[in-house]
C-alpha cells in the first residue's frame, strides 16, 4: 500500500559527488512512498544539472537551477512553490542528513505533528566527529535563538537543516530568509500548533567541502535581527531597554541621594563605606526592581500579561527573585570595580547595572513573561 505523497526539497551548490548516492539511498528508504525529489541548485556548473537529468530517467527527481540567486534558505523557499505534496521534507545534499532517517520524520507528520524536526540535541541524536569549538558554536547559536525568538524555545534544535512540515504551515507566511537557517523562518512565521523532534546522527561529510564559515555566522546574526524586527521581538527588546533606562535613573539616582544627602556613606574600601554604601545600594536596587516590574508588566509584556491579581503577584515574586540574583551580580561587580580596582563609585555602580540588566532581560523573558 502506497502512503501519502511526499515532496523532498534538497538545496545544493557544488554537490555533484553527493547527488547520486543521495538519490539512490532515498529511493531505498522511501520505497513505500509516492515521493518526488526537487534539487534546488544555485547554478553550480559542476555537472550537477546533467547528472540529475540522467538520474531522472530512473528516479522521481528533477532539478531547478537558480541562475540569478544564491543562498540555502532562499533556495528552500523557492523550492516550496515547485513541490506538489501536502507533506514537504527539507534536507541537505551533502549526506550529513542520513536519508535513512527520513521515514521517521515523515511518520511524525503522519501522526499529527505540524512540523517534525530532525534533532541532534535530544536522546538518540548527536554530531559525529565535531570538535569542541564546533559544538560550542552550534549550542551558542541555539541559545541566541531561544533568547531572542520565543517561538523556538521549546525546540532543542531550532538550527536543524532537516525537517518536515505540512503544507498548511506555509499558508500566508511571508518568508524572507537570509543565510542557511530556513527552519527558524518557518518556526517564527509559519502557522503551526505542534512540533515533534526526531533524533538523528549528524554525520561527517565524506565528499565535497563544508560551507560553514565566518560569513555564515554573521548572516545568522543578521537573520536573528531580521526575525526580531519582523515579529515584534525587537520592539519588545527596545521597550525593555527603555524601562531598564528608567530603572538606571531610579537605581543610580536613589543611591546618589542616599549617599550624598541621606546620611549613607559612598561605597569605598573603608569598613563604613562597604557597610553603609551597600545598604544604600540595596535600597536603590529594590526600589528600581519594583518600578521596573510595573512598567514591564503593563508596557513591555502587555501581550503576555494574563491572569488576575494572583498572577500579577506571582510574576512580581518571580521578577524579584530573578532581579535579586541580578542585584547580587550588580553588587559584586560594583564592589569589584570600586573596592578592588578603585573606580569612582558612580562609574562602578553603572557597570554593575549594565551587566545585571543583561541578566534580568534574559531570565525574565524566559521565565516571568514566558510565551
Amino acid at each position: 500500500m502506497i502512503n501519502k505523497s511526499v515532496s523532498l526539497i534538497v538545496p545544493a551548490y557544488k554537490e555533484k559527488d553527493n547527488i547520486q548516492p543521495l538519490v539512490t539511498r532515498l529511493a531505498a528508504a522511501l520505497g513505500g512512498y509516492n515521493y518526488e525529489i526537487v534539487i534546488m541548485d544555485d547554478n553550480s556548473r559542476d555537472g550537477t544539472e546533467e547528472l540529475v537529468e540522467a538520474l531522472a530517467k530512473e528516479f522521481p527527481v528533477r532539478i531547478i537551477v537558480r541562475r540569478d540567486k544564491k543562498g540555502l534558505a532562499s533556495a528552500v523557499v523557492d523550492g516550496f512553490s515547485y513541490t506538489k505534496s501536502d507533506i514537504i521534507v527539507v534536507m541537505d545534499a551533502d549526506l550529513q542528513h542520513p536519508p535513512e532517517v527520513i521515514p521517521s520524520v515523515i511518520k511524525a507528520i503522519e501522526d499529527g505533528a505540524d512540523i517534525a524536526v530532525g534533532s541532534r540535541y535530544i536522546e538518540g541524536g548527536g554530531c559525529e566527529g565535531w570538535s569542541l569549538l564546533r559544538r560550542i558554536i552550534s549550542k551558542g547559536a541555539a541559545f541566541i535563538s531561544h533568547v531572542f525568538l520565543p517561538s523556538t524555545r521549546k525546540i532543542n534544535d531550532p538550527m536543524s537543516g532537516l525537517f518536515a512540515l505540512k503544507r498548511d504551515v506555509l499558508k500566508g507566511a511571508d518568508l524572507n530568509p537570509s543565510g542557511f537557517k530556513i527552519l527558524l523562518e518557518v518556526l517564527m512565521l509559519g502557522k503551526w500548533n505542534s512540533v515533534v523532534e526526531v533524533p538523528f546522527m549528524f554525520v561527517t561529510r565524506s565528499r565535497g567541502e563544508s560551507k560553514l564559515n565566518t560569513k555564515q555566522q554573521l548572516d545568522y546574526l543578521k537573520h536573528i535581527f531580521s526575525l526580531m524586527r519582523r515579529t515584534g521581538e525587537l520592539t519588545r527588546f527596545i521597550k525593555f531597554s527603555i524601562v531598564g533606562g528608567t530603572g538606571v535613573i531610579v537605581n543610580l539616582g536613589l543611591y546618589a541621594l542616599l549617599t550624598r544627602y541621606g546620611g549613607f556613606s559612598p561605597i569605598d574600601n573603608t569598613s563604613a563605606g562597604i557597610l553603609s554604601g551597600n545598604i544604600a545600594l540595596t535600597i536603590s536596587i529594590e526600589t528600581s526592581i519594583i518600578t521596573n516590574f510595573i512598567l514591564n508588566n503593563f508596557f513591555t509584556f502587555s501581550d503576555r500579561n494574563t491572569g488576575g491579581v494572583l498572577s500579577f503577584f506571582k510574576r512580581l515574586l518571580n521578577f524579584n527573585l530573578i532581579c535579586l540574583i541580578g542585584a547580587l551580580i550588580q553588587i559584586g561587580v560594583t564592589n569589584l570595580f570600586a573596592v578592588v580596582f578603585g573606580f569612582h563609585d558612580i562609574v562602578a555602580v553603572l557597570i554593575g547595572i549594565i551587566i545585571a540588566f543583561l541578566w534580568n532581560y534574559l531570565l525574565n523573558n524566559f521565565l516571568t513573561w514566558k510565551k
